[in-house]
């Protein structure tokens, strides 16, 4: 087996610190490598025995926990694929993602479980579910299914795991798509351990002692540092729950008590913190190493946290999900008064390389407003099932070398860092989530009494929010509630519009498209 493989991180901390925490979540429960292992090994044993295979996708959709940690281990181990989903999000896009992705086993919840029946009734086939008990245990469990403790209790021999290699797919993470459906990003081990390798040798030294914060989402790209470099260095990571993550008044305190020396997670959160965590109290004792990516950094709430904590290493990390992380900057210790907007996203983290390039894929000089491509062994294998979208995110250049197109517009300041400025498209960042407003208007138009709809994103320094505009067919009625309510059906939580507006029509150009222009006055107009 290749040595650049996310299973061996478990197998390689276990074998060095056994009794070392390895999670702990906010109930106050915890697990030490050897329980995990144990854990991830029983899990893999379940899904070998019922022919989950090297290459074979498992379904993830149960909120933040042990057991969710532990289950990701143990397809890893043995030879799978983990899909995670969004455990707040709708039963109807956890079941199209896991179907698309072909799932032959999900990991669920057990209050989700019935959820995800009723979204797969009537089909002739449908994936195996090992169910993670809560309350709702009892109703959740078919008869070809297994309850979670029971996996665990199971003390049949484990097999022998199947041979695995660095460029097999370790996990699809699905991300907005601007046809309206989630397009599955497709990461291998060696894309993941180039990101890994870098965190150890660019932010480090990392010490033995080390607690990582779990911030983001097992959906969200930035997990992918939080699991495995808190692996790599055998240190202990603290989870916290899609509640909790979203209270910077409280995590303020979590920090503090649960003494998190690594944290990571979206600007807009950290910029919270520093207005209602109370980050300023005598004795607080601030992380070591602060990460954050996802979106833009403003300025001031920038400068206020470094202020709060001149001590800490800060750094801002630049990558879609395609890449993962592939430009950083460090924050120096004092953030001058000349710097009066945004940090640049850095410089590109070896061995990944950068180009800023025209629409025809040619090189500008510095200084150029240009989109930002980068190739090298982080970026994707393509997306899952898409050959025509991965095509469309790749082109070669002369010299023989595969680039992607991030679809970021950048500037290059002539010493390789790059500065930026905006979107191509229709993509958004709100919260570090990447958000295709193109999903947003596919969902309204699945409500029956919507004749046209537009969504745009506007921005400030408290960050993003989308605007919803709406026009109903003459039978239509005009319920804010209603509207809401089937966005949440079929949109994830952080992807539901701030504001919604009926109008009689939308704005159209001579042509009959959305006149966005027209909308986004109309939005000024409003607030």
């Amino acid at each position: 087996m290749d040595g650049r493989h996310l299973s061996r991180l478990l197998e390689e901390a276990v074998a060095r610190r056994p009794d070392r925490p390895a999670v702990e979540d906010e109930r106050g429960r915890s697990q030490t490598y050897a329980d995990l292992d144990r854990a991830a090994d029983r899990v893999a044993a379940r899904l070998a025995r019922w022919g989950i295979d090297r290459g074979d996708r498992v379904g993830l959709w149960l909120p933040k926990s042990l057991e969710a940690v532990a289950a990701i281990h143990g397809i890893l181990r043995a030879g799978g694929v983990y899909v995670p989903v969004d455990p707040t999000g709708p039963a109807g896009r956890a079941e199209g993602i896991f179907t698309d992705s072909g799932a032959r086993a999900v990991v669920v919840a057990a209050k989700l479980a019935p959820a995800l029946r009723q979204a797969w009734e009537g089909r002739e086939s449908a994936p195996r579910l090992i169910v993670v008990a809560d309350d709702a245990a009892s109703d959740a469990l078919a008869p070809e299914d297994a309850d979670w403790s029971e996996v665990l209790a199971d003390d049949a021999p484990s097999p022998l795991p199947p041979s695995r290699e660095a460029d097999d797919l370790a996990y699809i993470l699905f991300t907005s798509g601007s046809t309206g459906k989630p397009k599955g990003v497709m990461l291998s081990h060696a894309n993941a351990f180039t990101f890994l390798e870098w965190c150890r040798d660019a932010l480090g030294p990392w010490s033995d002692d080390d607690r990582y914060s779990s911030h983001a989402p097992f959906h969200f790209d930035l997990s992918i540092f939080d699991l495995y470099v808190a692996c790599l260095n055998a240190g202990t990571l603290v989870l916290i729950g899609e509640t909790l993550a979203k209270e910077p008044a409280a995590l303020g305190d979590y920090i503090q008590d649960k003494r998190i020396s690594v944290w990571y997670s979206a600007p807009s959160i950290l910029a919270m913190m520093t207005e209602l965590g109370r980050l300023d109290r005598p004795g607080y004792t601030p992380p070591r190493v602060v990460l954050f990516a996802g979106e833009v950094f403003p300025i001031a709430p920038l400068r206020k946290l470094r202020t709060l904590w001149p001590d800490a290493d800060l750094w801002n990390l630049y990558g879609p999900t395609e890449t993962n992380v592939c430009t950083a900057l460090e924050i120096p210790r004092v953030i001058g008064d000349e710097q009066a907007g945004p940090f640049p996203i850095g410089f590109a983290c070896p061995p990944l390389i950068g180009r800023v390039v025209d629409e025809e894929g040619r090189t500008l000089a510095a200084g150029a407003l240009g989109e930002l491509v980068i190739a090298g062994p982080g970026v994707m294998r393509g997306y899952f099932g898409r050959d025509d979208l991965t095509e469309a995110a790749f082109f070669t250049a002369d010299d023989g070398v595969k680039w992607y197109r991030t679809g970021d517009l950048v500037i290059d300041d002539g010493a390789g860092c790059y500065h930026f400025h905006g979107r191509r498209d229709r993509m958004v960042k709100k919260r570090g989530y990447r958000i295709e407003l193109g999903e947003i208007e596919s969902a309204l138009y699945r409500h029956e009494g919507v004749d046209r709809a537009a969504v745009i994103a506007e921005s400030d320094d408290a960050g993003v929010s989308i605007a919803a505009f709406v026009a109903l067919k003459p039978e239509g009625r005009k319920s804010l509630i209603a509207m809401k309510r089937h966005c949440s059906i079929h949109l994830p939580n952080y992807m539901i519009p701030d504001r919604i507006t009926f109008l009689d029509r939308l704005p159209a150009t001579s042509t009959d498209k959305v006149d966005y222009q027209k909308l986004k006055a109309l939005a000024v107009e409003e607030v």
